[in-house]
């Protein structure tokens, strides 16, 4: 089993910057895809970012290419989440995702096994 805990949201005005974290522990996650997806309120989860079990490959949602970049250090059991040019958009609770089947990698929610309780994330205007 493994835990998974986010950390970095806040408010923060539109324009600027946040880097959210998500530190593994338990079970390792060296071999599983990890993704980030966030809620808005009144909204349904939506896919952000994802990255393969070894950094090579990454994925976004088309409104925060260029913007966001995923990382993961597997040494250190986290996935970062850095996101530049923060919109209102962009607000909603931020949840951290281990997929459920080894090297495997998709956009979709019900392939992800473990989840965070999720950092919130508020942008404002």
């Amino acid at each position: 089993q493994v835990q998974l805990v986010e950390s970095g949201g806040g408010l923060v005005q539109a324009g600027d910057s946040l880097r959210l974290s998500c530190v593994a522990s338990g079970r390792s996650l060296s071999v599983y895809s990890m993704g980030w997806f966030r809620q808005a309120p009144g909204k349904e989860r939506e896919f952000v970012a994802a990255i393969s079990y070894n950094g090579g490959r990454t994925e976004y949602r088309d409104s925060v290419k260029g913007r966001f970049t995923v990382s993961r250090d597997n040494a250190k059991k986290t996935m970062y989440l850095e996101m530049n040019s923060l919109n209102v958009e962009d607000t909603g609770v931020y949840y951290c995702a281990g997929h459920k089947y080894s090297y495997r990698m998709s956009p979709t929610a019900a392939d992800f096994g473990s989840w965070g309780q999720g950092t919130e994330v508020t942008v404002s205007s």
